[in-house]
């Protein structure tokens, strides 16, 4: 496969981003309506506990085989890798019935005046979940042949109808609201099987009456998707197994890592189902940026890295032109996603009223949300480095690196629940937001340890120019006070001269950082114009 893997894995991440910039516009305002008719209870239900649910089974169920069937895909023996990766299916469904006993029977139920439909809610997660892992072969397919248009688009559609039923059958009886998050769930689930299997059945019937290099897809059917018997080789390949296995004990301590409030909430309910409402509307409000911003800047960076970086060399004895390039991309990748974190963290301290005000009312603005989201801030910055460092530490470790990895993020597992816990004792819901940017400080050190370890026999040192220009912090700094004295000023008066006020801050930063990061701007440029160049041709 002469894939050019850059070009496509900045296709995925653009992509990703333009779809989930549009989307996310549209959702955002579905869901500031749908905030103000239904209570900060049945929200902390829906998106505490019953997400939850749904993220632990579908990590620890197909996390693992994602991170290592997306390794090297250009050597696999795709027939073992479609029988391991059917392996998600029994795995999903033992989890699904651990924990939704576990969800059910030890848990804390919410009471009937929050709602009576909790049983229902949690059935359907545990559907929605064994029927997502059946579709997953497709799922690696698209991304291993690089259909980078396709999984982003599934994506989005699917998301979309989950959004749009589950409001219109809010609307239409609110009291209902976690029987509208079961069916839009279950919906959505179908529309994203059904979209994936029609595509490849198109698909492959159109490479039936256009004849292609016969080595190219090696699907000639939809059966081929299905699990079979191998005469004369291994049911799998035992290496993926092994860095299978790997990745599913590293994928349990990530998991506590990235969702260790959210547990701490639910088994110790430190906070009450309305507190965990409030905390989660302000997490998911700021945490937009990660979602359809930083979040494909990592996966589409560990797809790169993992194609052009050998886990088993030496960076010295690997092809150094590809090294080079990979430095290269990794020290911009970090000092952009590092800019983007400082605007999130200057300018939410004097927005953060505003924007609650417009996303969920007078009675959002008014309440801890307020703090909760000046202190996010600060978490998308460390997020965004931890999510590049770690992809590209994730993307290019050996087995036996990966297991000490294991061992590493166990301590930080544990330190991090007892720090949660703690902080949230302490100091509420605010508490939680501390504790995760510790986790993040904490992460991102050991893989800057690890980068910097990597490429110490070589003149290569992509960590040295990671931090942005002197003039964007200056700007950004300057924001931050110009902001908060505006808020200060104007906000109970004249709102929309604080918005002004902001929107001039924003443009002067933004053209601070084009001036000193000109060379970048100009590349980006470049790819664009000669892409949108080969499209007219």
């Amino acid at each position: 496969m002469g894939k050019n893997f850059l070009k496509s894995s900045l296709q995925n991440a653009s992509f990703n981003i333009i779809f989930q910039v549009g989307f996310r516009v549209v959702t955002f305002l579905l869901n500031a309506f749908v905030l103000r008719n239904i209570s900060q209870d049945v929200i902390g239900v829906m998106n505490v506990r019953l997400l939850l649910l749904e993220s632990t089974i579908l990590f620890l169920s197909r996390e693992a085989f994602r991170r290592a069937l997306l390794s090297r895909t250009t050597e696999h023996n795709w027939p073992q890798v479609i029988n391991l990766v059917w392996l998600t299916v029994p795995i999903c469904s033992t989890l699904c019935l651990v924990f939704g006993w576990v969800w059910l029977q030890v848990l804390e139920t919410p009471g009937p005046h929050i709602t009576v439909h909790y049983k229902l809610g949690v059935y359907a997660i545990c559907i929605s979940c064994v029927l997502n892992v059946c579709i997953e072969p497709f799922y690696l397919v698209a991304q291993a042949f690089l259909f980078v248009k396709l999984r982003v688009l599934i994506e989005t559609v699917s998301v979309s109808v989950r959004t749009i039923v589950f409001t219109c059958l809010v609307l239409w009886k609110p009291s209902a609201a976690v029987v509208a998050f079961s069916v839009a769930q279950i919906v959505s689930t179908v529309c994203y099987a059904a979209a994936y299997c029609m595509y490849f059945s198109r698909y492959i019937q159109q490479r039936r009456t256009t004849p292609q290099s016969p080595d190219d897809f090696p699907f000639r059917n939809l059966r081929d998707f299905l699990p079979k018997k191998l005469i004369g080789q291994n049911w799998t390949d035992w290496k993926l197994c092994v860095l299978t296995w790997s990745f599913l004990k590293q994928g349990i301590l990530k998991q506590v890592l990235t969702e260790g409030e959210r547990y701490v909430m639910t088994l110790f309910t430190v906070l009450t189902f309305y507190e965990q409402g409030v905390y989660d509307v302000v997490n998911n409000l700021g945490s937009l940026a990660a979602r359809f911003l930083f979040r494909p800047i990592e996966e589409s960076a560990y797809f790169y890295f993992s194609q052009i970086v050998s886990r088993d060399k030496p960076i010295s004895e690997q092809n150094q032109l590809q090294m080079r390039e990979a430095a290269l991309v990794l020290e911009q990748l970090i000092r952009t996603v590092i800019s983007l974190g400082v605007l999130a963290v200057c300018f939410g301290q004097g927005y953060s009223q505003t924007v609650l005000l417009l996303y969920g009312g007078p009675s959002l603005a008014d309440s801890i949300g307020v703090l909760l989201l000046r202190a996010h801030c600060f978490a998308v910055l460390l997020l965004a480095i931890n999510g590049t460092t770690e992809a590209y530490a994730l993307a290019t470790m050996d087995a036996s690196q990966i297991d000490r990895y294991n061992h590493i993020m166990a301590i930080l597992s544990a330190v991090f629940l007892l720090i949660s816990w703690l902080m949230a004792t302490l100091f509420g819901s605010v508490g939680f937001i501390i504790a995760n940017c510790c986790n993040m400080a904490a992460r991102i050190y050991h893989s800057s340890l690890f980068i910097i370890k990597r490429y110490e026999p070589t003149d290569l040192k992509p960590l040295d120019g990671i931090i942005p220009g002197k003039a964007f912090l200056v700007c950004a700094s300057l924001s931050v006070v110009t902001s908060l004295i505006s808020e200060l000023m104007y906000f109970e008066n004249s709102k929309m001269t604080h918005v002004a006020i902001g929107a001039v801050l924003l443009l002067m930063t933004l053209v601070a950082w084009v001036y000193e990061e000109a060379s970048l701007v100009k590349l980006g440029y470049q790819r664009f114009k000669r892409r949108s160049s080969i499209k007219t041709d």
